[in-house]
């Protein structure tokens, strides 16, 4: 019997419950998982927490909101389950009978909650609460002093960074850790001083914090790992090494303090690091090319001896487990996918998948030599919906240096579908990242190939998760080493019948700068979306919440900005020979990538010519519009991008114009050339 499906919608975004989070009981027998949801008619989110048995037994709904509930954590007795929920109109601390009953706030904080943990005794909670202050006392105490009256109320920069996006403008609150009694609410605050706390663990017997926090002063972007005592007294370094810290872990036995750390500002490629806390002496565990997914994946064996976490590796992820004796690597959950939220029950790994083929479920795998199953079905109806068939490909490519090198990418078709077929060319962001799986920021991907597209998400130089080497390689050479990697790529596709001359590129951040980029340097898209780009490297430095300390690493000159190298790999520089119809999209709150940046590029493109460009802007939406954004406006623009494409992938760009052609830039033509585009930017930075 055939089975009758649909094709994929835009719309479908309404109907995806997504799994955010998963924290497991004490005895390992239930799990607690928060779902993400769409409230369509209030056009916001909604999350609830839900609790799954291992055994397979039927999903339990424990909150329904209003609001957003969320970090759902097991009392030490399981009697109990604490979360974090925004129904009181700022995110507090609530608490549960985990045998049902109605959820209760616990105290009242003096702002907002950002995380909880419980006490080994069960008798209070740690939290991370934003405290306000006024940014006017330039990180000194208030001694009962009150925060000035003010009509407008100015927004005054002492240190870096200032402003973060999707926070806006920060130095108006500190995030401190709160001692809260579980038992009537009151609380006591532990920390206190010019600093952000970010992430914290509680030793076994509950005599310390281990916390990650921002330096004090002019740059406060790094972090270190600090510990205190449980009530807050004796705060002490620990570290002072890294560029970033993040997420402590103690081990069972007290030992031992698991983190992930980066050492070089603006590295975005996280190593796993130990230290015993007896002598403060650090370790790495791996080599350099072990990289963590999230950090917040990271869990301790019951006897102390290894630890659990997700691996980043090839553009998947796995679950491995890590001696710590010998640092001996050993997988435990693999295939071609990447995971979402992980937590061990026991000796089973219970986590969520992120694929194009399947939606946001949670899936449990028992000790090596079981089988492993899905616990929930949240999203029933995706299997509604056109199959598909995502597989790896490999492609031979210029590597950059005169050699080539086989490098890899996704390629999502509709199942049984044949070529040749229009292509879109979807560019992830980063650069140091990876294609990622998940269908909240992708759903256009779905939506083309349920009309007949193919979609290639490539991994190519620059990107993480496959060694050092190859994503360090790119530094000092954005575009020059990975433009000829994608058009390679497409050329390979296009030989062997996969797509025709039908090819349009997209992307956001990173991948905006690259298909900005490649606008002005290639005629071979027709159609192109450039989203919340690095537009103009130069001005990207000082605008971005970031940029001051993570575009010198990543134009290979850490120790200072070199603006003529940056002047000379922005799209800026050539975005005026652009003859493919670009849509520019952006949110207009963005911080991470200014909408001065899609600005700049799309007013440059306007005027030299007749070229066909539009530029949309979300007001109230920061850098994440696109997967995490409002949910009407993550339909319209992924709307826009089918639409654009699909519009104009029919007509061939016109030729680029006459001196940038004899300059040397690669086109349709000249791709197989890896030397061209490097050749191309050398020949740019001539003075005129």
């Amino acid at each position: 019997m055939v089975r009758m499906t649909k094709p994929f919608t835009v719309e479908d975004l309404y109907l995806h419950r997504k799994v955010t989070e998963l924290q497991c009981s004490a005895d390992g027998s239930r799990i607690a998982c928060t779902v993400k949801s769409i409230d369509r008619e209030e056009d916001e989110y909604v999350s609830c927490i839900w609790s799954l048995a291992l055994d397979g037994s039927a999903a339990r709904q424990l909150t329904r909101g209003p609001g957003q509930d969320q970090s759902p954590r097991w009392s030490p007795d399981g009697s109990r389950l604490a979360f974090l929920s925004s129904r009181g109109g700022t995110m507090q601390a609530h608490l549960l009978p985990a045998d049902g009953g109605e959820a209760a706030p616990l105290g009242e904080l003096p702002g907002a909650v950002s995380e909880l943990r419980w006490m080994p005794d069960g008798r209070s909670l740690i939290v991370s609460v934003a405290v306000p202050v006024d940014p006017d006392w330039r990180g000194e105490r208030a001694n009962g002093r009150k925060p000035r009256q003010h009509k407008v109320r100015p927004e005054v920069a002492w240190k870096l960074p200032y402003k973060s996006d999707g926070i806006g403008f920060m130095l108006a609150r500190e995030i401190h850790l709160f001692s809260l009694d579980a038992r009537n609410g009151e609380h006591r605050q532990l920390t206190d001083g010019p600093f952000d706390v970010l992430a914290f663990g509680i030793s076994p017997n509950g005599r310390h914090v281990a916390y990650t926090r921002t330096r004090e002063g002019r740059f406060a972007h790094r972090s270190d790992l600090w510990v205190c005592d449980g009530d807050g007294s004796r705060a002490r370094q620990l570290t002072t090494d890294f560029a970033t810290v993040m997420s402590p872990v103690w081990s069972p036995d007290g030992r031992w303090v698991a983190f992930g750390a980066t050492v070089q500002e603006g590295d975005a490629q996280t190593n796993l690091y130990v230290l015993e806390f007896a002598s403060g002496r650090v370790q790495r565990l791996g080599d350099r090319d072990l990289q963590v997914a999230d950090p917040e994946s990271v869990h301790w064996q019951p006897d102390s001896a290894g630890l659990l976490f997700a691996r980043q590796h090839r553009g998947r992820h796995q679950l491995v487990r890590i001696a710590l004796a010998d640092g001996q690597l050993e997988e435990r959950v693999g295939g071609n996918r990447q995971l979402g939220a992980f937590a061990p029950a026991g000796d089973t790994l219970v986590f969520s998948v992120d694929h194009p083929a399947q939606p946001s479920e949670v899936h449990a795998c028992p000790p090596p030599g079981g089988a492993e199953r899905q616990l929930s079905d949240f999203n029933p109806w995706w299997k509604e919906r056109t199959p598909l068939l995502v597989e790896t490909w490999e492609f031979q490519v210029p590597d950059g240096r005169g050699g080539s090198e086989t490098i890899e990418g996704w390629l999502l078709r509709a199942e049984g579908s044949s070529g040749p077929l229009p292509l879109l060319n979807d560019v992830h962001g980063g650069p140091a990242s990876y294609a990622l799986l998940d269908f909240d920021s992708n759903v256009f991907w779905q939506v083309l190939c349920s009309r007949g597209w193919a979609v290639l998400a490539l991994n190519a130089v620059g990107s993480a998760s496959y060694g050092r080497e190859f994503c360090d390689r790119l530094a000092g050479h954005w575009c020059e080493y990975d433009l000829p990697q994608h058009l390679a790529a497409v050329r390979q596709l296009r030989d062997e019948g996969v797509c025709d001359e039908r090819v349009a590129i997209a992307g956001k951040s990173y991948g905006g700068y690259l298909s900005a980029s490649a606008i002005g340097l290639s005629t071979l898209f027709r159609a192109a979306v450039v989203m919340a780009p690095v537009g103009n490297i130069e001005t990207h430095y000082g605008t971005s919440d970031g940029g001051y300390y993570a575009d010198p690493y990543y134009m290979g000159t850490e120790d200072s900005f070199d603006r003529p190298l940056a002047k000379q790999l922005s799209p800026m520089a050539h975005v005026e020979n652009a003859t493919t119809p670009t849509l520019f999209m952006q949110g207009a709150d963005d911080e991470r990538c200014p909408k001065c940046q899609s600005e700049e590029l799309f007013v440059s493109l306007m005027r030299a010519r007749s070229t066909p460009a539009e530029l949309v802007l979300y007001p109230g939406e920061d850098h994440h519009f696109l997967g995490e954004g409002t949910p009407s406006v993550r339909q319209d623009a992924a709307q826009r991008i089918v639409d654009w494409v699909t519009k104009h992938v029919q007509h061939a760009a016109a030729p680029l114009p006459q001196p940038q052609a004899t300059q040397g830039a690669p086109d349709a033509q000249d791709a197989q050339d890896a030397q061209d585009t490097r050749d191309a930017h050398d020949r740019r930075s001539t003075p005129a």
